[in-house]
């Protein structure tokens, strides 16, 4: 072949490359989008779940801080002084352990702090393009 044949060969390879380099740039733009969406998501679930950690936290506090004040309190008036005492730490316990459960689904339902569906994406892309490269 003439080194002009050859040249006119390649214009369109180049063509194909440099298509081929737009797309995929763009594809990589729109997977980091989706990334950025999803973990946006799953931060938004994580917060959720932390801010009901800290509630049974505090409540938990609150149950020892209860248990403390209620060897004093006006309830042993009524019942004796274990009674009194056992009854309002027993239901402040109730309490942290419900917004603990709570906060427990939240962090689980936000999966794990990895972008699961831009990584499925990506390799159907990689998929997609490796059968396309084969043709």
């Amino acid at each position: 072949m003439s080194p002009m044949g050859s040249h006119d060969s390649d214009a369109p390879v180049g063509e194909l490359v440099t298509r081929a380099s737009q797309q995929i740039s763009e594809l990589v733009r729109e997977e980091m989008r989706l990334a950025r969406a999803e973990m946006s998501r799953k931060g938004k679930r994580y917060g959720w779940g932390g801010g009901l950690f800290g509630g049974a936290g505090l409540v938990g506090v609150l149950a020892a801080q209860a248990l403390a004040a209620a060897a004093i309190a006006a309830l042993a008036l009524v019942l004796p002084l274990w009674a009194s005492a056992l009854i309002i730490g027993a239901a402040l316990v109730a309490v942290a352990a419900l917004l603990g459960v709570a906060g427990k689904k939240q962090v689980a339902r936000a999966g794990g702090p990895v972008p699961e569906k831009t990584i499925d994406s990506v390799k159907a892309d990689v998929a997609e393009i490796k059968e396309k490269a084969h043709r």
